[in-house]
């Protein structure tokens, strides 16, 4: 029997001018699902605290004890009322806000080898499999130059380096309040909604992992 396929799901805690980060309770809702096409797939979880050097030094011992096929990571976005599937990071990281440390970047860039890394081609396919739940998601090409990009850079040039082979970043929206069904015309995503979208998304990219293991390298 072929060992079972491994996703990393991943989310935020608070940060400066966001107390309550509603991804945490998206990864823990995906985190436990359980469905019959996942019965071949561990899941495993983790909430990084909004710090860069949480994310330096958390990414690598995630990634070396979970050893995931995919890495699915989600961020909150709060200025943005649909969900964003973030299509690259940037070589930037903002000099004016604060983390959740009280720590600013004493630099502009992450890196200085090149202006932007791109996650690959399978984000339409989550923008896709998004879409199909019926919730308003769209495809982008800035992250930022905070945490969530930050975090897509470092998870970039893991797959890069060879480790999972696909990675994929999510912003997601303020929810409405406490599990309240959205109004017609109402602006906020409900979690209920946020976490359909979010396991079409899983499923999608359980698939492309499964595919790109059972792919012989030439």
């Amino acid at each position: 029997m072929s060992e079972k396929l491994r996703v990393l799901l991943t989310g935020f805690g608070p940060f400066p001018g966001a107390p309550y980060n509603p991804t945490q309770p998206l990864v823990a809702r995906l985190a436990q699902l359980r469905r019959p096409a996942l019965d071949d797939v561990t899941i495993a979880s983790h909430i990084f605290p909004v710090t860069y050097a949480a994310v330096d030094r958390q990414l690598p011992d995630v990634l070396t004890k979970v050893k995931p096929d995919a890495l699915l990571m989600f961020g909150l976005a709060a200025r943005t009322p649909y969900l964003r599937i973030e299509t690259r990071a940037r070589n930037a990281v903002t000099m004016l806000w604060p983390d959740a440390a009280n720590t600013r970047s004493s630099k502009r860039g992450i890196a200085g080898h090149a202006d932007a890394m791109t996650f690959g081609p399978h984000t339409a396919r989550l923008l896709r499999a998004a879409r199909l739940t019926g919730i308003d998601a769209r495809s982008s090409r800035d992250a930022g130059a905070y945490l969530c990009n930050y975090l897509s850079w470092r998870a970039i040039e893991n797959v890069r380096a060879g480790g999972p082979s696909l990675a994929a970043f999510i912003h997601i929206p303020l929810l409405a309040r406490s599990g309240a069904v959205r109004r017609k015309g109402a602006p906020r995503i409900t979690l209920d909604e946020l976490v359909d979208a979010g396991e079409a998304m899983l499923m999608e990219i359980v698939q492309l992992a499964r595919k790109a293991r059972n792919t012989p390298i030439s």
